[in-house]
């Protein structure tokens, strides 16, 4: 079955950086894209950036754009999320997300914590 298992979240201060990784499995990961959302303490979710299954297209959220960069390595079946300039407003538990044969596809989260 799908699995996506992230990983990489801390804690960290305002202006540093983490990368989190998201291992996936249970489908052909090279031929999907992938998407990084995130969930706020009273918040939506909200969608933070996606990428083709080639990893040539990229989006980002405004709020993160030329801060936040989503790669992958479909050798690897890993999509990663490069999280940089970080502000307090970035803490959240971040999920990855594939959306295969009809069904949307959540790992476990992981906490990312931006304070001073």
């Amino acid at each position: 079955q799908v699995q996506l298992v992230e990983s990489g979240g801390g804690l960290v201060q305002p202006g540093g950086s983490l990368r989190l990784s998201c291992v996936a499995s249970g489908f052909s990961f090279s031929s999907y894209p992938m998407y990084w959302y995130r969930r706020a303490p009273g918040k939506e979710r909200e969608l933070v950036a996606r990428i083709s299954n080639a990893g040539g297209i990229t989006r980002y959220a405004d709020s993160v754009k030329g801060r936040f960069t989503i790669s992958r390595d479909n050798a690897k079946n890993t999509v990663y999320l490069w999280m940089n300039s970080l502000k307090l407003e970035d803490t959240a538990v971040y999920y990855c997300n594939t959306y295969y044969r009809g069904s949307d596809y959540w790992g476990q989260g992981t906490q990312v914590t931006v304070s001073s």
